[in-house]
């Protein structure tokens, strides 16, 4: 199962002043959150969001807040923000 991510505009800007994270950080976290959703038992926050947001999932660890569309039968993840 192989999954390509992308990486929005502004997401790209933020990793490049962010000195603490990485887009392999990043990556390692969407890749928890695809085995997540495919029944793994994963300790790992993630939330569906509404309003403006619909169809975006926000991931979080620690300080870190990562908001991404996943399209599941396409097996692709645009991540829009991280901040």
């Amino acid at each position: 199962m192989i999954w390509s991510i992308g990486f929005s505009n502004e997401a790209i800007s933020f990793l490049k002043r962010e000195r603490r994270l990485s887009e392999n950080d990043v990556i390692e976290l969407i890749q928890k959150v695809v085995r997540l959703f495919d029944g793994e038992r994963i300790n790992i926050d993630v939330k569906k969001l509404k309003g403006e947001w619909v169809g975006f999932h926000r991931i979080r660890k620690g300080r870190i807040r990562i908001v991404a569309a996943f399209d599941f039968e396409d097996r692709s993840v645009l991540v829009e923000r991280v901040d």
